[in-house]
């Protein structure tokens, strides 16, 4: 009876959690030119849409260009400071450590508004390299989060036997340690990529009309002329996490 009780708990948990995902689906073959349920013929204008419009696809482009360089910029940043917090072993790490963290805890429109007045001194609003910068401050704690965690886990030992064979730090580190934080680094920019990928609170302040993300144009979407496209986005977004997800899951099967 506990067993079917724990069960029924967990389906009912599911079901709330991913209804709204299975209800935008109807919405995204609606032939109507606002977001409404379909009472008739279903249509793939809106996917046209989607795949047709250069504004969308520029934006997934711009999506995918920013998450992808604050991916890479977060996770070098992520492993020089857990590297080096390892190697060190400074007292004062926990210092440093939540300096690192503040932005987790600073609420985003007040990090969105330094963000903003920083890059408006700097001159790089609505730029790649302002958007990069925004989305670091946001993804970086979490990047170095998921490397601590792989360092933490590693044993002195391997430095001791690397020093002891007449290896320096570089060394060291390149060829030893590095190799066994693989899981972290790969997890540190995944999560920076996710997060930037998904950002709206920093973009909708230093960006504009040079640079759009798909969350800023999915936004502004809802905001000025609720487009069914919106929808469409979304069931792609969905398709792909769950075509991921399944990738994941079957490849730590086999291993």
């Amino acid at each position: 009876m506990k067993q079917i009780a724990s069960w029924a708990g967990i389906a009912v948990v599911i079901t709330f959690l991913l209804l709204p995902l299975v209800v935008i689906i109807p919405l995204s073959f609606t032939p109507t030119s606002f977001l409404s349920f379909p009472t008739g013929a279903l249509s793939l204008r809106h996917y046209e849409t989607l795949f047709t419009d250069p504004k969308w696809m520029g934006s997934a482009a711009d999506s995918l260009i920013v998450a992808t360089l604050s991916a890479l910029v977060c996770t070098l940043l992520s492993v020089a400071m857990a590297s080096g917090l390892w190697l060190t072993n400074t007292r004062w790490a926990p210092v440093f450590i939540t300096i690192a963290l503040i932005p987790i805890v600073a609420p985003q429109v007040v990090s969105a508004m330094i963000i903003y007045y920083l890059e408006a001194r700097l001159g790089i609003l609505d730029s790649y390299a302002g958007l990069v910068v925004g989305h670091c401050v946001v993804a970086l704690p979490y990047a170095v989060i998921a490397m601590l965690v792989a360092f933490s886990r590693l044993s002195r030992s391997l430095e001791r036997a690397s020093r002891s064979l007449g290896a320096g730090t570089w060394t060291t580190l390149w060829r030893v340690l590095l190799p066994n934080v693989k899981s972290g680094i790969f997890g540190a920019a995944f999560l920076s990529f996710v997060i930037s990928w998904d950002e709206v609170a920093v973009t909708l302040f230093i960006s504009g009309l040079n640079v759009m993300t798909l969350p800023k144009r999915i936004w502004d979407g809802l905001r000025f002329d609720i487009n069914p496209v919106i929808a469409s986005v979304s069931v792609v977004m969905i398709l792909i996490t769950t075509i991921a997800l399944v990738a994941q899951a079957t490849r730590k099967t086999k291993t």
